[in-house]
């Protein structure tokens, strides 16, 4: 069944998080103060609305299972993780704005939470509340799961400070850190726009999530069948980039002009790694082992979801470890921080989307 009154909360929220990124960006253009609270508002409305919505969803999940309250944590599919990361970021990201002071973060950090938002639409997943699967009635769920998005969240806020770095310490169009954050973000702007693409060419003609991702991600666009549209797409998405490469100089000195600086900007990237990557290393890796090893008899497999998710714990690891043994700063750490969401984004959303393995469970 669907969970109606929750899912009333979660539209307003939904709503509210799309507004308060045009917000930001506005603020981010024209400096005006009078945007910037209200995109603060805003932001703060749509927190406090999705919390009551995981609340009523938890109690309505609870009301059905009759499992307990642990187990009755709406965290046991793709929908449910996904609005619980979103509500971890946005959490993040109020912290960081109340602490420094500064609303600049917005523009980066917002459009990230809603990129997953119109994932959840276009995909069209499930939103109904199901009966937990005999592997997934554990306490290690709680555990598991949650502190794996809690790192998440601190990750993508990495991964929008890094970028940020990027964008103020490179001035030179031909230096290496300028042309990765181009890359990146042209990278981050063409994805959302063809999955919106996808979205309006095959939402209606599609049965299930798992046949919409499978069958159709990108193919209004790169994946289509005309080769005439693939190469547009191809061209467009260069045209794209080139024009973001020309001209980043502007958007370097747009966020320069808000009194933020880029030892500011590494100093966050620094403490949401040095706080994600312990939480991560003990929800994510230990607990999700210990898990394993009572849902499947062992703790180990080299599932693919296990084995990205190595991959990514190897990128932060390498990240703290070049930062404070060998005294690694600025453009290359920041380039290590954007890189390593990047696996995070593939650890979940790839591995439940594209591969097979025990941990898909993209379809649900």
């Amino acid at each position: 069944m669907s969970g109606s009154a929750s899912s009333v909360f979660f539209g307003i929220s939904t709503i509210a998080y799309v507004l308060a990124m045009v917000l930001y960006i506005g603020y981010l253009a024209f400096r005006k103060k009078t945007i910037g609270v209200v995109a603060t508002t805003v932001t703060i409305a749509g927190f406090l609305s999705q919390t009551l919505a995981i609340l009523l969803r938890w109690k309505e999940f609870y009301d059905i299972g009759q499992m307990g309250w642990l187990r009755a944590v709406p965290l046991t599919n793709l929908y449910e993780s996904l609005i619980f990361f979103v509500w971890c970021l946005i959490l993040a990201y109020l912290v960081i704005e109340f602490k420094y002071k500064n609303r600049t973060f917005g523009a980066f950090i917002t459009p990230v939470a809603a990129l997953v938002l119109a994932f959840i639409d276009i995909s069209g997943m499930s939103k109904n509340i199901q009966p937990l699967v005999p592997a997934l009635q554990s306490n290690w769920l709680l555990a598991h799961v949650m502190m794996s998005f809690i790192s998440y969240s601190m990750f993508a806020v990495s991964f929008s400070t890094g970028l940020m770095y990027l964008i103020v310490k490179t001035e030179k169009r031909n230096e290496p850190a300028y042309i990765f954050w181009t890359v990146m973000l042209s990278i981050f702007i063409i994805v959302l726009c063809a999955m919106g693409l996808d979205y309006l060419t095959f939402k209606f003609s599609v049965k299930s999530q798992e046949e919409l991702i499978k069958g159709y991600l990108f193919k209004a666009t790169f994946r289509n069948s005309s080769s005439a549209i693939s190469l547009l797409s191809w061209a467009v998405s260069a045209a794209l980039t080139f024009v973001i490469w020309r001209f980043g100089g502007a958007l370097r000195k747009i966020i320069t002009g808000f009194n933020i600086s880029a030892e500011t900007l590494d100093e966050i990237t620094y403490k949401s790694i040095a706080m994600g990557f312990p939480i991560f290393t003990l929800g994510g890796l230990i607990f999700g082992a210990i898990w394993a090893d009572q849902a499947w008899g062992k703790y180990w497999t080299w599932d693919p979801k296990e084995t990205w998710s190595l991959i990514t714990w190897f990128f932060y690891a390498f990240y703290l470890h070049s930062r404070l043994m060998r005294g690694w700063r600025g453009k290359k750490v920041a380039m290590v921080a954007v890189l390593g969401f990047v696996a995070v984004i593939f650890t979940y959303l790839g591995v439940n989307l594209l591969l097979s393995g025990l941990h898909s469970y993209g379809s649900q």
